[in-house]
């Protein structure tokens, strides 16, 4: 099933309840939610606090992004806080394996993620211990950027390397860049999950806009 996955990096943080409720009403099916450090990444976003708080009012999974260093020392923060997916960075985890298991160990989908110049291969050794492959396609950090795309490229290799693993349970999910006239051709090539943030709260009609991308990947699944 493919999955819409609104990144919260682009609501609007004085309505964020509001807003929430209007990506549910929408049919999205995941909440993304982006933590960055400031050290990892050039940018700040938010903590278990602000997680915890979204938790209580969403009604749909949280897709918890952790963009800091050392996530280790983070995972049961964020699983308590209400994760329902936990990604980690492959560059930020020098123990990664053992990320995955702390993760995979409090019952919460373990995903590991690669920054746009991050090669496949780094994945070969945890495929099959992980639920998610998120890939990167903008350069980590900020909302708003362009699509890179050899994304495309990267995603047909990673789909080639699931099949040689036999490690068709992982989910992948492509993160930045995501508007509606390139969702068919992310889909295509691989993704499952999509992580739109100013391709859907810059649109018109937010809403509509869910309701669009759904409609395309659900025409793409009957006619693929």
């Amino acid at each position: 099933m493919k999955k819409i996955s609104p990144s919260l990096l682009s609501a609007n943080f004085s309505n964020l309840e509001k807003d929430i409720k209007m990506l549910e009403e929408g049919g999205a099916h995941l909440l993304h939610i982006d933590v960055m450090d400031g050290h990892f990444v050039p940018n700040i976003t938010m903590g278990p606090v602000i997680v915890e708080a979204i938790n209580k009012v969403a009604k749909i999974p949280l897709d918890v992004h952790l963009m800091i260093e050392n996530p280790g020392n983070y995972v049961d923060a964020f699983i308590d806080a209400g994760a329902d997916y936990l990604t980690v960075h492959a560059e930020a985890a020098p123990h990664l394996h053992r990320v995955i298991q702390k993760i995979k160990a409090r019952g919460v989908k373990a995903g590991v993620s690669l920054n746009p110049h991050t090669p496949i291969s780094v994945l070969e050794n945890v495929l099959n211990d992980i639920d998610l492959v998120l890939i990167m396609s903008v350069n980590p950090g900020f909302g708003g950027q362009s699509f890179i795309p050899n994304t495309i490229e990267k995603l047909r290799g990673l789909q080639i390397m699931l099949k040689k693993h036999n490690a068709g349970h992982v989910e992948v999910e492509v993160d930045g860049g995501i508007k509606i006239d390139n969702i068919k051709e992310v889909s295509e090539a691989g993704c499952d999950i999509f992580v739109s943030g100013s391709g859907i709260f810059k649109a018109k009609n937010p809403i509509q806009m869910i309701k669009d991308m759904t409609e395309v990947l659900s025409s793409y699944t009957l006619n693929g």
